[in-house]
């Protein structure tokens, strides 16, 4: 705080009676205190995030490209994926849900473990997944042998892809879930509790709707993720057409020279770009403060 002698009276001012437009000016400029030479590398981070996805635009041939798409070996693809990430997206809700509240409301040391958990499948290569989730349940795995004996048989079928897809998933949903019931914090389940609303009125009209941006957020993510899996879906679920060949899988065969052709690869790759251009405006949208 400053101090201005005019004569008569001693004015005071201090920062923060600054004009919002003086404010916002200041920010804009933020920029003048960082090195010029900075804007090199950040320029080439640019490039490289953006001149590959031109480049596959780029190779859409546009008078193929509807044909390309709705090839039946590219929308067994399409289906076969949409509906894989949904029931995974749905097993993830099922499952995420309750382990983020746990983790949101669990002490620190219990939250810090199931946290670290929670975050190995992002961490790990997906094959990693796809040789962890066979050696549980193939044929000689710990659950696998178990379910032959009642007739039962995941590995390379519909039902691994679904597994594979909620297992690289699922800490999506989880941290973005529980990130967000972090920020809201008990208080206000403190106040309702008070008042003698019960823990099932508690959760479904105080903790989850004000938790609602994070948890959309993560079943976006998680559905994204789902849909694009690849490495733990071709070691546990293989790579059968209309059976476990998602988009991912489907655009890997193409460019080997196998399957549906290179057009269809690259309409497909498309596909997937599109949707996941869609996801980051939606999880944008229900940013907390993004319509400010």
């Amino acid at each position: 705080m400053s101090t201005v002698d005019t004569g008569s009276t001693v004015s005071t001012a201090s920062p923060d009676d600054a004009t919002p437009g003086r404010r916002r000016s200041t920010r804009a400029t933020g920029s003048a205190f960082l090195p010029r030479v900075l804007l090199l590398p950040a320029a080439l981070a640019v490039a490289l995030l953006v001149i590959p996805l031109i480049a596959l635009i780029g190779r859409l041939d546009p008078a193929t490209l509807w044909a390309d798409v709705t090839s039946p070996a590219a929308m067994s693809a399409l289906v076969l994926s949409l509906q894989t990430a949904t029931i995974a997206t749905a097993a993830c809700a099922v499952l995420g849900i309750p382990l983020a509240l746990v983790i949101a409301r669990a002490g620190a040391r219990t939250a810090a473990v199931l946290r670290a958990i929670v975050t190995v499948p992002l961490v790990l290569p997906p094959m990693v997944g796809g040789v962890a989730l066979l050696f549980l349940f193939g044929r000689n795995g710990w659950l696998g042998a178990a379910l032959e004996t009642v007739g039962v048989r995941i590995p390379f079928t519909t039902a691994a892809v679904i597994l594979a897809q909620t297992f690289v998933a699922l800490p999506f949903l989880v941290l973005a879930l529980e990130g967000a019931l972090r920020a809201t914090g008990v208080r206000y389940e403190q106040a309702a509790a008070a008042l003698g609303a019960g823990r099932w009125r508690i959760l479904w009209r105080i903790t989850l709707p004000l938790a609602g941006p994070g948890l959309v957020a993560g079943v976006v993510l998680c559905f994204a993720r789902a849909l694009g899996e690849f490495g733990a879906t071709a070691l546990f679920a293989g790579n059968a057409p209309g059976v476990t060949q998602t988009m991912p899988l489907a655009i890997y065969t193409a460019f080997n020279g196998a399957g549906v052709s290179q057009g269809t690869a690259v309409a497909l790759s498309l596909l997937l770009l599109v949707t996941a251009v869609a996801v980051l405006l939606l999880v944008r949208g229900w940013r907390p403060g993004s319509t400010r």
